[in-house]
């Protein structure tokens, strides 16, 4: 998915100049395409989650079809479960671990995933900072799957994924979801709630699985209340419509 300076200054809710500004400053991914700059969504949402930019929560449904995607992270979680005390102490052998622990379809060949999932870390770090990283491949994971998930796991120790703030990785999140603009989606509200200081805190202390779901519910309800009123409104316009139509 291409943006526009216009489209990342909406995203973020700045100016233009601000983007041309990050651009040269602060090395924001682009492209040059036909002497203009164009955006990849799911790269801007990696880069906003290492510097720490906010992101419009009012467009995350622009990115996927309106029933493309109708789930909240709490459900995508429950889908992909909540693990504990995952051994190793390199990013190689914490994958390895994590792959292995995920609920993927079977027709997923794990080894070739994993594979997929380390050469993507030599590209660059996913950690996202405060301990957090979440690991993926080039492309996102698309499985033929009717729900989308949300796999967290927690490492038994720290390990070092060459994260910006310098802090060792100890909470892992991975998204595998039946499309691309399903995935980009989740991974635009999983950044949202991770800005919340309550799941923050919840991750921090390594919190039960009853309080990580609270904690992520309460911080994403503002996003899925609007959401409910925007659908109640079409609903009624479209039916006000129609009754409008009749003779």
């Amino acid at each position: 998915m291409k943006l526009s300076v216009k489209d990342v200054s909406r995203l973020f809710n700045i100016s233009d100049k601000t983007v041309y500004r990050w651009i040269q400053a602060d090395n924001l991914p682009h492209y040059r395409i036909g002497g203009q700059y164009r955006f990849s969504y799911s790269e801007l949402l990696e880069w906003a989650a290492v510097h720490g930019a906010k992101i419009r929560a009012d467009l995350f449904d622009e990115v996927a079809e309106p029933n493309d995607c109708d789930v909240s992270i709490a459900t995508a979680l429950e889908a992909g479960g909540i693990n504990y005390r995952i051994e190793g102490s390199t990013k190689e052998e914490i994958m390895s671990s994590v792959v292995l622990l995920m609920r993927l379809p079977e027709s997923i060949n794990k080894d070739i995933f994993l594979q997929f999932l380390l050469a993507r870390e030599k590209l660059g770090s996913t950690a996202i900072g405060n301990g957090i990283a979440i690991p993926h491949v080039r492309n996102p994971v698309v499985v033929h799957s009717e729900t989308p998930q949300i796999s967290l796991f927690f490492l038994e120790k720290p390990v070092d994924f060459g994260a910006l703030d310098g802090v060792p990785v100890s909470t892992i999140f991975l998204i595998v979801s039946p499309n691309i603009r399903c995935h980009l989606k989740l991974l635009a509200q999983l950044m949202f709630v991770l800005r919340d200081e309550k799941v923050l805190e919840m991750l921090s202390k390594v919190a039960s699985r009853n309080e990580i779901l609270t904690a992520i519910r309460n911080a994403e309800r503002p996003v899925l209340e609007r959401r409910q009123s925007e659908a109640k409104d079409t609903s009624g316009a479209r039916a006000a419509s129609e009754q409008g139509g009749q003779p």
